[in-house]
């Protein structure tokens, strides 16, 4: 697919799409929470987009091994407050979240695509988002964030994720979400072991077959560091080189946090490709 309806913006995805992270949250696995303050959430977003950032992912509940559950009042309150900031950068904004009231408010405050790694499968997930033009974003997860690690396990990696996702997909469609709002995430690290998450990067093409776009979330994960021996802060290049694999092998959106460094290696690829 060559465009994405992603609410105020139709994206043309012949080249792929840096999506930054901006985090809200007290505890991310990065350490660059931004526990809600506005103004240095404006200061990374304003960075990121001189950098070279197409859209920003807003996310106001961390989802790391281990976390918990942020109190949706809190979590409905940061996230309002950031997408109404942020609208004046004119810039697609996605909102993080697996809640269906932050879904309905992020979308009425001016949000243009939900990303859930709960693949819109909460009550009420599916109707909160099926009247509007906001991009979807479905993504796949073995279990909850806070046991997701502890021993997954698939028949085939590939195929089960992409079984999964097709059901997903094929709900979506059936509550009357178009075809031209959705993307796919295999869901890098979220209840899959180091081997699986690197089989699905090396199969990442697997997901491409039906025509709908992939998003790849992999900067500065355990997976890179478990094979490179790096700590969060210093897997800058392994998360660039994943990023520069994942586009290779289709993906039309990368989530990152170095979005200048991202920016350059696909500059230099897309010379000599």
């Amino acid at each position: 697919m060559s465009t994405l309806q992603c609410g105020r913006f139709v994206l043309d995805l012949a080249q792929p799409k840096l999506m930054a992270i901006v985090n809200l949250t007290d505890d991310s696995f990065t350490g660059d929470g931004t526990h809600g303050d506005l103004d240095r959430m404006m200061q990374r977003a304003e960075m990121a987009l001189e950098e070279g950032a197409d859209m920003l992912d807003i996310g106001a509940e961390s989802s790391r091994p281990g976390s918990d559950p942020v109190p949706e009042a809190q979590e409905l309150e940061r996230v309002v407050r950031c997408v109404e900031r942020l609208r004046s950068l004119q810039v697609p904004l996605s909102i993080d979240t697996l809640k269906p009231a932050v879904m309905r408010a992020a979308i009425a405050a001016g949000a243009d695509m939900i990303n859930d790694i709960n693949a819109f499968n909460a009550e009420g997930a599916i109707e909160a988002v099926v009247d509007s033009t906001v991009g979807l974003c479905v993504m796949h997860m073995q279990g909850e964030p806070r046991t997701m690690q502890r021993n997954p396990q698939y028949a085939d990696v590939v195929e089960d994720v992409a079984a999964y996702l097709d059901g997903r997909v094929r709900a979506l469609q059936a509550a009357g979400v178009a075809h031209d709002r959705i993307v796919l995430d295999p869901g890098f690290g979220f209840g899959k072991t180091v081997e699986h998450n690197f089989t699905l990067l090396r199969d990442l093409s697997r997901f491409c077959r039906d025509g709908l776009p992939v998003l790849a979330g992999l900067s500065r994960k355990a997976m890179l560091g478990t094979v490179t021996g790096r700590p969060v802060e210093q897997r800058q290049v392994a998360s660039v080189v994943a990023a520069l694999i994942a586009v290779q092998r289709g993906a039309a959106i990368v989530r990152v946090h170095d979005v200048g460094a991202t920016r350059d290696a696909l500059r230099v690829w897309q010379a000599v490709s």
